[in-house]
């Protein structure tokens, strides 16, 4: 089977340390061309100021990722993480930002329904660290072109089931960081590489709790060869 990528042209560097980490893991995933502004298939439409009427356009996700049994829809949402403090010498996670636009919400929603239930629509938050973070602290970093991240990621469900108006004006909601702890999780499970050493991994689904959240992806490990962009 071939999954045939897409190369978008990458706004942030977010999203490009995060493809680039997709292909690290042997991940198998298409890249959403952003520069292609999505259509709505039922035709639907907007009257303009002037009368006339367009094709409602629908804000594009970023990337379909393929895992074991799970399919994700992924929005990412880079943010800016503060640098690592330290308490009696025992590193202290900075806030995590976790806001959002009610645009992603809807479109992500509606990105459900046409792509049906074999497709999870979920937030990756793509955090770009000061410094390489302390070990231990996060459960899932990487590096890509000198600058460090760690990411946290959430399903639609989870977040809208939680979130609180951030801004009326902006249209963003956020999570409260109880919620986002608890709620949120690592982007990828077993077999990619990474190390959780004694932080507790928990069931997910709705009531998450604890420090680690089940990983939101199984990915297909050792089933994937990545050559010159295509997955054979």
């Amino acid at each position: 089977m071939l999954y045939t990528l897409m190369m978008a042209q990458r706004r942030h560097h977010y999203e490009h340390a995060f493809e680039r980490y997709l292909r690290d893991s042997r991940i198998p995933y298409i890249s959403v061309n952003e520069a292609k502004k999505s259509l709505l298939p039922d035709r639907a439409v907007l009257t303009t100021r002037s009368g006339d009427e367009e094709p409602k356009k629908l804000k594009n996700f970023d990337f379909v990722v393929y895992g074991q049994g799970t399919n994700l829809l992924v929005e990412i949402k880079g943010r800016r993480l503060p640098a690592v403090r330290l308490l009696d010498g025992t590193p202290s996670k900075p806030r995590m930002e976790s806001w959002v636009t009610l645009d992603d919400i809807e479109a992500l929603t509606r990105w459900r329904r046409l792509f049906g239930p074999e497709f999870e629509p979920v937030f990756v938050f793509v955090y770009w660290c000061d410094d390489v973070p302390p070990d231990g602290l996060f459960a899932e970093t990487f590096e890509d072109r000198g600058r460090w991240y760690t990411v946290r990621a959430i399903s639609l469900d989870d977040y809208v089931g939680a979130m609180k108006v951030r801004s009326p004006k902006w249209r963003t909601m956020s999570l409260a960081s109880v919620d986002f702890e608890a709620l949120g999780g690592p982007f990828c499970g077993s077999g990619s590489g990474l190390t959780l050493g004694d932080v507790p991994v928990v069931s997910g689904g709705g009531g998450r709790t604890g420090f680690v959240c089940e990983p939101m992806l199984d990915p297909l490990v050792g089933q994937i060869v990545v050559r010159d962009g295509v997955y054979a």
